[in-house]
């Protein structure tokens, strides 16, 4: 059988990578990635094949890794996170359309709007939407539109990719169309270098958020109307306490 793997890492440590990813890396012979996530892996990848490509070559990458299964080699494309969350999974499967002969297989792995939601508490105990600042692949005004639809609705926001040197005010542009339909005392919470060197958390509101230094390793919660700080801690109810009333 003819098998690539496409592997979610998880936030990067071991902790919090699953069994599954690590059998995975096991079993293949080849391992692909972004130089970066392959860094958080290598000692897994002893005695493997190990391909890695530039952050913009992900099409190119899957594509070798593609061809490694192709040719009988057991292979894993790994991602951090989850791979079809924002991830390598998706593009996998497209192209996988030309490979007719590989089985690919996604490995869930730990998203940072999990990993993070649990530093911070619970702020995704209900409803909840995730959405990308970056607009590398999608229209900064697509990016609005899904913005101010899931303010609107009242879902919890978890914000991946907040700020980059080129996008300096993109955060602050997203906490304004978030205001249109929350409140400025709105909970929020940042997540910095999750299950990596320099991780913490913090507690702030809507209206602040903007102030906060944020960059693409941080990961962004912005609360709905029901979540509260209880304790130092982000908690959206779920809504226990009114059932049955």
């Amino acid at each position: 059988m003819k098998k690539l793997y496409a592997v979610g890492l998880g936030p990067g440590d071991g902790q919090t990578m699953t069994p599954q990813a690590v059998a995975a890396i096991e079993e293949s012979q080849v391992i692909c990635g972004y130089t970066v996530y392959i860094d958080l892996i290598r000692p897994l990848c002893q005695g493997k094949e190990v391909i890695t490509t530039a952050m913009t070559r992900e099409i190119d990458r899957c594509r070798m890794a593609l061809e490694q299964a192709a040719a009988g080699k057991t292979t894993a494309m790994v991602c951090s996170g989850d791979a079809g969350v924002y991830g390598m999974a998706s593009l996998l499967l497209e192209l996988g359309q030309q490979f007719p002969e590989v089985e690919i297989e996604a490995v869930a792995g730990v998203t940072a709007a999990l990993s993070g939601g649990a530093l911070l508490g619970a702020p995704l105990a209900h409803d909840f939407a995730v959405i990308s600042l970056s607009d590398l692949l999608t229209p900064w005004p697509l990016i609005e539109k899904r913005l101010a639809a899931a303010a609107q609705a009242d879902f919890v926001l978890c914000l991946y990719n907040p700020r980059s040197k080129k996008r300096a005010d993109y955060l602050k542009k997203a906490c304004d169309i978030v205001m249109r339909s929350q409140s400025p005392e709105t909970v929020c919470g940042l997540a910095w270098n999750i299950g990596r060197p320099g991780q913490r958390t913090k507690l702030t509101t809507l209206a602040r958020l903007p102030e906060e230094e944020a960059d693409m390793f941080t990961t962004v919660f912005i609360g709905n109307s029901q979540t509260q700080a209880l304790s130092g801690r982000m908690v959206t109810p779920r809504g226990y306490e009114n059932k049955g009333r």
